[in-house]
Formats: structure tokens, C-alpha cells, sequence
């Protein structure tokens, strides 16, 4: 029976961690991504419109194998879960009570054998066939380095007192953060919202970090 990728499994130590924060050191990894800015619980909006494209070239790519095209080196995979990086244009205070000024940039990690060309044939497939615009669609490969992550449980708006955590662990071992315009707060969402009580909510919070000076 031929194997199926589970990046999951695989790589514990990024997407399963503790509710106590650690230290890890994130390698490079290629994305499908969508920038945009707003509110995620617009009904509609841009952001849930990014997510429409992602699992749509997501889905292309990893169906390949049952079409006509099947790129070199393909393997099948599970397709990893949705991520996000976040950030405000002036403020690094995220308030939960005012996401209009939320900026993004949603992904989902690709396996090693998507190239460019790859991408742009999954594309071309996801406007052609789908008729879902894919213009905003990025191919990007991102190198994370040092972070502190941690396993928050709950509701997103609720991701403060775990982030209070993280600061202490990252103070307690003579770190600091690292937020910049090239290093942004980062989530991964292992939980479906539609289908999980939101108290049962899984989210990989990790934060960029480097010793203290």
C-alpha cells in the first residue's frame, strides 16, 4: 500500500507542542499564500475568499495524480493545516474587540516536489476549472528560525493568556522577541471552527525570537 505524507506527523516538534511554551528552530518551508487585510469573520470577505483559493490549489495539486498532468516527483500527502501570519500596520497591540485593521498572510505549506511551474499550472487549473480567481495566489518559501511556540486551547480571542506565557518563557531564558516586517507573529489552526467546540479550539502560537542583547 503506498504511503501517504503526513507533515503532521512527521514534524511533531512544529505542529504538536505542549500548552507550556518551548524554544524551536523553523526551517525553510514552501507555501501557497494570499495577503490581505480585515476582519477573518467577515462572512464573505477577503479573508475567507484567501482561504477559498488556497484549498483550491491545494486540493488541485494534490489531486493531480488522478488527471492528466502529474508533476515529477509527486507523492501523495496530507494536505497540511491552514496557517496564518498576522500584524497591524502601526501597532503590534492586536485587540480583540477591532480586527478591521488585521493584516494577513494565510498558508498553507506545499510539498517539495511543487515548483513554480507546478504552482502556475495548479493556477491556471483552479481559474480554469473552478472559476475561482487565483491572481492573488503567492508561491513562497519561508525560513522562520528561532521562535518560542506554544499549544493555545480555546477561543482565538482568548490567546492573550497564552501569549502572557510565552513573554515570561521568553524573558526567563534571555530571549527576546522579534517582530519585524520580515518576522510576524504566526498561527496554525489544527482545529476546524465548523466542526469543533470552540472550547476545544487547537492553535500553534509562535512568535519570532532572538537573544538578548
Amino acid at each position: 500500500m503506498e504511503s501517504v505524507k503526513d507533515y503532521k506527523k512527521e514534524n511533531r516538534n512544529l505542529y504538536m507542542p505542549k500548552t507550556t511554551p518551548v524554544m524551536v528552530n523553523v526551517p525553510e518551508m514552501q507555501f501557497v499564500a494570499v495577503e490581505g487585510r480585515g476582519n477573518p469573520n467577515d462572512e464573505n470577505g477577503e479573508y475567507q475568499q484567501a482561504i477559498a483559493i488556497l484549498y483550491a490549489i491545494q486540493y488541485t495539486i494534490k489531486m493531480s495524480k488522478k488527471g492528466s498532468y502529474t508533476p515529477v516527483g509527486y507523492f501523495d500527502y496530507v494536505v497540511p493545516p491552514l496557517e496564518g501570519f498576522w500584524w497591524l500596520d502601526n501597532s503590534e497591540d492586536f485587540s480583540s474587540e477591532d480586527k478591521s485593521n488585521y493584516c494577513w498572510l494565510s498558508v498553507i505549506r506545499l510539498p517539495e516536489f511543487v515548483d513554480e511551474n507546478v504552482f502556475e499550472w495548479a493556477c491556471q487549473e483552479v481559474s480554469k476549472k473552478k472559476k475561482i480567481d487565483a491572481k492573488k495566489a503567492q508561491f513562497l518559501k519561508i525560513t522562520e528560525g528561532l521562535c518560542v511556540q506554544c499549544l493555545h486551547i480555546g477561543a482565538y480571542d482568548n490567546e492573550p493568556k497564552t501569549l502572557k506565557l510565552m513573554n515570561d518563557f521568553i524573558a526567563q531564558n534571555g530571549l527576546q522577541s522579534d517582530l519585524s516586517e520580515t518576522r510576524r507573529h504566526h498561527e496554525i489552526y489544527l482545529s476546524d471552527p465548523r466542526k469543533t467546540e470552540i472550547s476545544k479550539w487547537k492553535t500553534v502560537l509562535r512568535v519570532p525570537v532572538k537573544p538578548l542583547l
